[in-house]
């Protein structure tokens, strides 16, 4: 059985849809594209399809993961492609390896997220960036199943930071740009609880609501204070291609073929 893990993207107005939309779709990818899927065992056997921590619906993302199991070996690349073209423009399927390290979920540690604050000036979010930094705790809650709950939204976050708007931006209204590493810790803190906690330590309360997009996910690195990427560790135990031709394999040229 071969592995294959694939990163995707959810842009435009297909960030709404949910993770049950998105695998519907997937699945009917999985079908167009003739992939030769192995299946669960029972009365119900589904694709072997393994998800790692989706984004929530409404956010944005450069940086989605699944594995998925086959019967046959394929090539990622030409994979990658075929499934590429059979899902919808804004469901990207930007990377494929074939995996060979084990533990691809416990490799996503952290995530970057950018939230676009709209009518939000550059340096009203500076002083609340500061401010929620500053806390030792931010408090802030959440409905769940069971009602509501408070966390801490402070501990989780790695780094925030207020940026300028990009300059090709129109400058008739202002725009804030944030820039937020968050651990994936339990309970998980979304940018949402984020927003929720700027608000509660500083009055930040944008009058939109903000267009939240995951740049990255993968291992965070305590040294450099980046999120890596969490398909490298496959790339990198792949098996070296030898550069020196086989000399069984190079082809002979029939005399005189090709002279003028």
């Amino acid at each position: 059985m071969q592995r294959i893990r694939l990163r995707y993207t959810k842009r435009g107005r297909l960030r709404f849809t949910s993770h049950r939309d998105f695998q519907r779709a997937f699945e009917r990818a999985l079908r167009r594209s003739e992939v030769p899927m192995a299946y669960s065992a029972g009365f119900t056997p589904h694709p072997k399809v393994s998800y790692a921590n989706a984004a929530p619906t409404g956010t944005g993302s450069e940086a989605e993961f699944l594995e998925i199991a086959l019967t046959e070996a394929r090539d990622p690349a030409v994979l990658r492609a075929l499934l590429d073209a059979s899902l919808p423009d804004g469901l990207d399927i930007t990377d494929a390896v074939e995996a060979r390290t084990p533990g691809l979920a416990d490799r996503l540690t952290a995530s970057v997220w950018e939230l676009r604050l709209d009518r939000v000036a550059v340096e009203e979010a500076r002083k609340a960036v500061d401010a929620f930094m500053a806390a030792g705790t931010v408090e802030v809650q959440r409905r769940a199943k069971n009602g509501m709950r408070t966390f801490d939204a402070r501990a989780a976050v790695v780094e925030l930071q207020a940026l300028d708007p990009q300059p090709d931006r129109p400058g008739d209204t202002p725009c804030a740009i944030l820039r937020l590493v968050v651990r994936h810790e339990t309970p998980a803190v979304r940018p949402d609880d984020v927003l929720s906690g700027l608000r509660a330590v500083a009055d930040l309360a944008p009058p939109v609501p903000a267009a939240v997009t995951r740049l990255a996910q993968g291992l965070f690195d305590e040294e450099s204070g980046t999120v890596t990427d969490p398909l490298a560790p496959d790339r990198e135990a792949a098996p070296a291609v030898s550069t020196q031709a086989d000399p069984a394999a190079v082809a002979t040229v029939p005399e005189g073929a090709g002279s003028a």
